[in-house]
């Protein structure tokens, strides 16, 4: 079974990314900061965690024209995001979509309604403290799971939402049946504000008594509201309930292995480290009964003929593909498609069974292979066929023989203008 080692609470302002890369390891004006991190790197890399279950929000980067509250990467792997700069020189992190698929059907099971996502990067809130605290100059040792709160868009979930979602956490991971080590990362804050004639604001007084809290009785943070948090801490400062879901996650008592605190400008720089100390009673639903009523709702799916489910597994093995289909909405693809395939093969990741796959219209294999039906409505849509020849390859059948087991013989498509 899988196992939570402890859990980290970080602040992940850009000024640590832009310390680490510009290596003011030795400057006495940014040091602090990585005195701070030193002993969580250190322990990180005694206890070798396979997984880290990485709790951020993103900064309107990869996240914009939808926020969710509780969206979770269930992708093979994650590059920098592009913050307007470049990207960052860091290598990309492999995911754990298994790990990912087993969560969300549990924290679904449990009520909570989670957004999926693949194929965007990690802004300066996951890379900017994982790049101080994992050597990856040859590749990352630690696959993440990352879960993108949206604690800037108004209105969010109350603290004691971010807290139940913690603990329903720890039994999805604790149910997990693979023998793998999990830790727990909760990011952002402490007091800060970076907006309007408040920015500026800091509050260490408050940023003591919160992480003494934490440790000793997070519960008493449960009542807090956003402008709670935001009085005590500054507006920005208010994301410390991602602190607080990654305390939920961990057991009630904990063992503080370090905590520092750094104030050099804007955001007060904090580390904690935590180690689990394990569940001093069992579980009231042991782990196959979660891990049973987690795919209540699917189970038998796989008795449904000619039926294939667009689950998570299916979404990330059939990314690539999906994610080229997707692309037809846009004008310039369509025409390079149209007028060299081939041309828009050879520039695109797809692998060559992909690439048959859409060359030979193999409408079914597509199906089986993971592509989701909404992506050949809209391949039909720009080959200028209609929905009505895609049912008909389905089956097997010519357009006319399909259409005699309709009600009436119509065509139609997504097309729009031309």
């Amino acid at each position: 079974m899988a196992t939570i080692i402890g859990g980290f609470a970080v602040s992940h302002t850009p000024t640590i990314a832009f310390a680490q890369d510009a290596k003011k390891f030795d400057d006495p004006v940014w040091a602090p900061i990585f005195e701070g991190f030193r002993p969580v790197k250190e322990w990180l890399a005694k206890e070798k965690p396979d997984v880290v279950f990485y709790v951020y929000n993103d900064h309107m980067t990869s996240f914009f024209t939808h926020y969710s509250h509780f969206a979770l990467g269930v992708g093979a792997e994650y590059e920098p995001a592009d913050e307007g700069g470049g990207q960052r020189d860091l290598p990309a992190i492999k995911g754990d979509p298994e790990l990912a698929q087993h969560i969300a059907n549990c924290l679904v099971a449990d009520e909570f309604d989670l957004a999926y996502w693949q194929g965007m990067g990690l802004d300066h809130g996951a890379f900017s403290p994982m790049s101080v605290l994992f050597d990856h100059e040859a590749g990352w040792p630690v696959k993440i799971v990352p879960l993108q709160c949206g604690v800037l868009q108004q209105p969010i979930p109350k603290a004691k939402r971010f807290w139940d979602f913690g603990k329903s956490l720890r039994r999805a991971i604790q149910s997990y049946p693979k023998d793998i080590k999990v830790v727990i990362a909760g990011t952002g804050g402490l007091s800060h504000q970076v907006h309007g004639e408040g920015c500026g604001f800091n509050n260490p007084e408050w940023d003591a008594q919160f992480m003494e809290l934490l440790t000793n009785d997070p519960e008493a943070l449960l009542d807090k509201t956003v402008v709670d948090l935001a009085k005590l801490g500054g507006w920005e400062g208010a994301e410390v309930v991602m602190w607080l879901l990654m305390r939920g996650a961990l057991s009630p008592k904990v063992n503080k292995l370090h905590q520092s605190y750094f104030l050099p400008s804007m955001t007060a720089i904090a580390t904690m480290l935590f180690e689990d100390q394990g569940d001093a009673t069992p579980p009231a639903e042991s782990d196959e009964a979660l891990r049973e009523r987690s795919v209540r709702e699917l189970k038998g799916a796989e008795e449904l003929a000619g039926t294939y489910p667009f689950t998570i597994d299916r979404a990330v093995k059939a990314f690539r593909i999906n994610h080229f289909l997707h692309n037809l909405i846009e004008p310039e693809f369509r025409a390079r498609f149209t007028q060299d395939q081939e041309a828009l093969f050879a520039a695109s990741d797809l692998s060559d069974e992909e690439k048959e796959l859409i060359r030979s219209r193999n409408w079914i294999g597509m199906i089986h292979y993971g592509v989701i039906f909404f992506m050949l409505e809209k391949m039909a849509a720009v080959l200028g066929i209609g929905n009505i020849d895609v049912y008909a390859a389905f089956k097997g059948l010519s357009v006319p023989e399909f259409q005699k087991t309709r009600n009436a013989a119509i065509t139609y498509s997504v097309a729009g203008k031309k």
